[in-house]
């Protein structure tokens, strides 16, 4: 099956063709690093992970960057509240934002250019755009002019008559439109500056982008990600911004945009103080099972965050983790077909095909790890078993699925004689042997062990 994906500006699902053969050239919007990065940003990050494993596991090369947005008014007010500088605040932000990455087994990109160093292509990027008419200076400031793209709203389906009613607009009365926007803002007292053709100033929002886009990855993309919220105004401006200065189109052949996430069905916002940040994730050891989580919706659908939802996912981790346990053995193994391996990966293909249709991956997943946890122990069908857990594990990684990752040193080691005590409970429960297998069970919970006892058989966790 050919790999299709969903194309925000088409809206449609495509057929993925990139422009230079077995290379994918991808750009994904990244942070701005003035605060602690939320889950909201965990689930981006993994969503754009995925898709990168899966081109490299279909055997693309991968050209990955994200960037850093380290100027921005939110930096400059934060760093001023705290009396440091805002190179000192976004150091230890961006140092941060790698540590957590990595804690969720997000794969690091190829670069990760920040706005502070790309300004002199920055300028030379809107110096382009105003020689060739798109742009004009202000007073210092610098504006894309809207109308002079006359495919502007392309992306967000949205004409200029739609936008100037029902958009906020920053009323600026020296700008020829409401709709233009900022490609470079004049010096204000106490912030940071660089010298331009148009005076000291810093760059707008929208520009470094593009300019890093033109710069890394040879100005045109294959992937453009990115979450939701940013299709309007800021990939809009993009577009207008990148196929202007390079007279070429398009500046990206597949916009792909992910989901939001909500709490509880609510916005998170932080206005309201609803924002689960990445580390209690960490501290919790639930990165995975978040991941599980992620992944049990479309990346493109709006994904709500409950404790119950990730108790759920974690429950389906512990599943898998069981599954691929070499020493587990099912109370009453049944034989396990042998073709099941194959079928499996075939499936799950199909599904990735399918614009990462990961939902469905996961149900192949969770299929091939009832099969195991079935079969575990079954003399006649060893061999089938071994190499359906192999398939998993195959499987698991093109997810970036780790069950391990958030086990703690000790208890790695202290696996196998937990999993033991496990056999040993289910053949006590199977002799009826009810106080016998209680007491197993209550001393396990008395070491923060806890027990699920399930279809598949039982599994375990350590307490939080």
């Amino acid at each position: 099956m050919t790999l299709r994906i969903y194309n925000t500006q088409s809206r449609s699902v495509e057929p993925f063709e990139t422009i230079e053969p077995g290379v994918v050239r991808m750009y994904v919007c990244g942070v701005t690093p003035y605060a602690k990065a939320h889950v909201g940003h965990a689930m981006s990050s993994i969503v754009f992970d995925v898709i990168k494993r899966y081109l490299t596991y279909r055997g693309y090369t991968v050209r990955h960057v994200t960037n850093f947005t380290d100027i921005d008014d939110k930096i400059i007010a934060r760093a001023n509240r705290e009396g440091i500088s805002p190179d000192a605040l976004t150091e230890e932000m961006i140092a941060e934002w790698h540590r957590e990455t990595a804690a969720l087994n997000v794969l690091p990109a190829d670069v990760y250019p920040r706005a502070t160093q790309e300004v002199d292509r920055i300028i030379a990027m809107i110096e382009e755009l105003v020689r060739q008419g798109y742009a004009y200076e202000c007073d210092g400031d610098v504006y894309y002019r809207v109308r002079a793209f006359e495919e502007y709203g392309k992306l967000s389906h949205r004409s200029l008559d739609d936008l100037l009613s029902g958009a906020r607009i920053e009323i600026d009365e020296r700008k020829e439109d409401p709709l233009d926007f900022a490609l470079w803002k004049a010096a204000k007292p106490g912030e940071p500056f660089w010298e331009s053709p148009w005076g000291a100033g810093r760059p707008g929002w929208h520009i470094e982008c593009s300019a890093m886009c033109s710069h890394h990855l040879g100005g045109l993309v294959d992937i453009h990600g990115g979450g939701a919220d940013l299709i309007f105004p800021h990939h809009e401006n993009e577009i207008a911004q990148s196929e202007a200065a390079l007279q070429a189109e398009p500046f990206a052949r597949y916009w792909v945009h992910n989901g939001l996430l909500q709490l509880g069905g609510e916005k998170m916002s932080k206005s309201i103080g609803n924002l689960v940040p990445v580390d209690e994730l960490i501290a919790q050891r639930r990165t995975a099972a978040f991941r599980v989580l992620v992944l049990q919706s479309h990346y493109r659908a709006p994904l709500t965050f409950t404790e119950e939802g990730l108790e759920a996912a974690q429950r389906g981790l512990d599943r898998i983790t069981a599954a691929l346990n070499p020493a587990a053995v099912a109370s009453e193994p049944v034989p396990l077909d042998p073709g099941i391996a194959e079928a499996t990966r075939a499936e799950f293909e199909a599904a990735m095909d399918d614009d990462f249709d990961t939902p469905k991956a996961m149900a192949t997943i969770f299929a091939l790890t009832r099969a195991i946890n079935r079969s575990a122990g079954d003399p006649a069908t060893r061999d089938a078993v071994d190499s359906a857990r192999e398939t998993l594990q195959s499987l698991l990684d093109v997810l970036g699925i780790a069950p391990d990752a958030d086990a703690e040193p000790d208890l790695i080691g202290a696996a196998p004689f937990i999993d033991l005590l496990l056999r040993i409970r289910e053949q006590l429960r199977a002799g009826k042997h009810w106080a016998e297998a209680d007491a197993i069970r209550n001393g396990l919970n008395e070491l923060g062990i806890r027990i699920e006892d399930g279809p598949e058989g039982a599994t375990w966790r350590q307490e939080n």
